[in-house]
């Protein structure tokens, strides 16, 4: 493709995202309109899985500077590519210990803390690397121990291993509203924790929840965090090596 060529498929990508977000702005003032809310309190973060760097510079350019990821492998060298942006970082997806030190090393939240021992590794990466990184609890609202995420009932003692873990912050709480259950009723679920987490650190407000499908319910039972990927950027593509 020649630099004529380059530069209007740029164009029209900047197109496509800028209508794009539009319409997942006004769904987002709906919704807070139906639910007496204010959306400048809401964050929209960017899911960028599948798709490249320069959409995340296209979406810099549109005002977007929060993008989640969920890949380690997909995510490190897209964080390395737009490093000159000022961007927050989001690690959205299940996470390995043994990958604690590398997401460390470029990720500012990491939403899917759900056990001891990865708050234990989180936080000597962090130290190493000399960061403090905001961490929040991976809520599995219906407890089912197949999917990510800590039980409702240990919600309070993982939050408080993080908030006595040097390095880490202990931001809030997320889930991912399950098949099989409506999601407003996990995401009051998730409201409940996010009651239970903010009696450890009151500053833990952060409430992760709604995607291009849910924001709406989401946002009727207090989400501060949106994580929009299809709404925003299309159908995902074959990811990115």
């Amino acid at each position: 493709m020649d630099f004529h060529g380059e530069a209007g498929a740029a164009a029209r990508r900047r197109a496509e995202l800028a209508a794009n977000l539009a319409e997942v702005r006004a769904r987002i003032d709906a919704a807070c309109a139906a639910a007496g809310r204010d959306p400048v309190g809401l964050t929209l973060i960017a899911i960028t899985k599948t798709w490249p760097a320069s959409d995340v510079r296209l979406l810099a350019g549109l005002g977007v500077t929060d993008v989640g990821e969920n890949r380690d492998q997909e995510a490190a060298p897209k964080a390395a590519a737009c490093a000159d942006l000022d961007l927050t970082w989001h690690f959205v997806g299940q996470l390995q210990t043994n990958k604690a030190t590398h997401v460390s090393g470029y990720a500012d939240v990491v939403h899917s803390v759900d056990r001891p021992r990865l708050v234990r590794a989180l936080g000597a990466a962090a130290r190493s690397a000399g960061r403090e990184l905001t961490c929040l609890v991976q809520v599995s609202v219906d407890d089912d121990p197949e999917r990510g995420g800590a039980p409702v009932a240990s919600v309070p003692l993982l939050a408080e291993r993080i908030e006595g873990e040097d390095g880490l912050v202990l931001g809030g709480v997320m889930t991912v509203a399950p098949l099989g259950m409506a999601p407003a009723e996990a995401f009051a679920t998730l409201r409940k924790c996010s009651d239970s987490v903010r009696s450890v650190r009151p500053g833990a407000t952060i409430i992760s929840a709604g995607m291009s499908g849910d924001l709406e319910p989401a946002i009727e039972s207090g989400a501060t965090h949106l994580r929009i990927g299809t709404a925003l950027l299309g159908a995902r593509r074959p990811p990115v090596m």
